[in-house]
């Protein structure tokens, strides 16, 4: 297999260096977009419509994808065919859909045309290796993973498009914007116009702007919310609850992250009390730095007691929650008002 790294493939693009036959693996929207744009941007803008492809596998037929690829531009001297949903490349058990002839796509990626950039979007964890086709394609084909990006490559990616526009961002600022957009890259890459826009005179993007400009999370604002429960703040903690359901959040959603969020904080102190670092803890728990940080932060204000309350309290809940008729919203008071009383047995 032959991969190259995102940055290598814009920059050879951006040189005007292609190979034949292109396999982009992963599902990562911002990514996808930029890629999709460097390749239509080899063709000239007045050639585009006539020598760019776009074939969806679910609706349309492989073989109308290969008659493209196997066409001569039309009055230029590129064509660029985009290949996206090839789950004929995957396990998977397929129902309905077009005829795809998987034999030529084979033929083809043995002897592709010269004058043909073959895109292959395959938004998928991995292809079946088993398959004579994917066997083919990974030997032929340039390879770019996109998907299950780590928080490295997501913070480098983000610093990097800041940086072509001559702007910088703190650490903390960074940490902050990973924390509330969930470490989503397309929600980050969104954010960033408005940030650079009030941040424009410093040119540095600071975590009082993130704060300002940047909407909590679900994770965000159910870190709020059991920091109010653990420290006993019932107004508060059922105004956050409230807040939650009025943008449409699901009780049984916003239970789920709460007992995720308990259960690290639990983690976080026994892990600390046995005297792991940060990072430590960061490794053993695979989560984020940043978000250990916080919890460090937090945990250290709650005893093992009620962050085990609060937790067990909390999984009785979900029981209720799945399995009685009574008013979700009504159940998720109750053990509010009943933990902050301390009447959790």
């Amino acid at each position: 297999m032959k991969k190259i790294q995102y940055t290598d493939l814009l920059k050879k693009l951006n040189a005007d260096q292609t190979d034949p036959v292109y396999l982009i693996l992963g599902q990562e929207d911002y990514l996808e977009q930029q890629i999709q744009r460097a390749f239509q941007n080899l063709v000239p803008k007045e050639e585009q419509e006539m020598n760019i492809g776009n074939y969806d596998m679910e609706s349309t037929s492989l073989g109308a994808a290969l008659d493209d690829a196997t066409s001569a531009p039309f009055f230029g001297e590129r064509r660029v065919v985009f290949v996206r949903d090839p789950y004929f490349l995957t396990g998977e058990r397929h129902k309905g859909g077009p005829n795809h002839d998987v034999d030529g796509l084979q033929t083809y990626l043995e002897h592709p045309v010269d004058s043909t950039v073959l895109v292959i979007f395959a938004a998928y964890e991995k292809l079946d290796g088993r398959k004579k086709i994917v066997k083919t394609l990974n030997k032929q084909a340039i390879t770019i993973q996109i998907g299950n990006l780590n928080q490295g490559q997501i913070s480098q990616l983000v610093k990097t498009r800041l940086t072509t526009k001559n702007y910088t961002i703190s650490p903390e600022a960074l940490n902050q914007l990973l924390f509330r957009t969930d470490s989503k890259l397309s929600t980050m890459m969104n954010e960033l116009p408005k940030l650079m826009l009030y941040n424009i005179g410093k040119k540095e993007i600071t975590v009082e702007s993130v704060d300002a400009l940047v909407s909590k999370s679900l994770d965000q604002n159910v870190f709020d919310l059991s920091n109010a429960v653990l420290q006993k703040k019932s107004k508060q903690a059922i105004d956050i609850y409230q807040s939650l359901i009025t943008q449409q959040e699901q009780p049984l959603r916003i239970n789920a992250v709460l007992v995720g969020q308990i259960r690290l904080l639990l983690q976080v102190k026994i892990l600390q009390n046995q005297g792991f670092s940060q990072g430590d803890i960061a490794g053993t728990l695979k989560v984020h730095p940043y978000r250990v940080k916080l919890a460090m932060q937090s945990s250290r204000h709650f005893s093992m007691t009620d962050l085990t309350k609060g937790y067990t309290g909390l999984i009785d809940l979900d029981l209720q929650l799945k399995s009685t008729q009574k008013d979700p919203e009504l159940l998720f008071e109750l053990f509010l008002l009943q933990f902050i009383d301390q009447k959790i047995a």
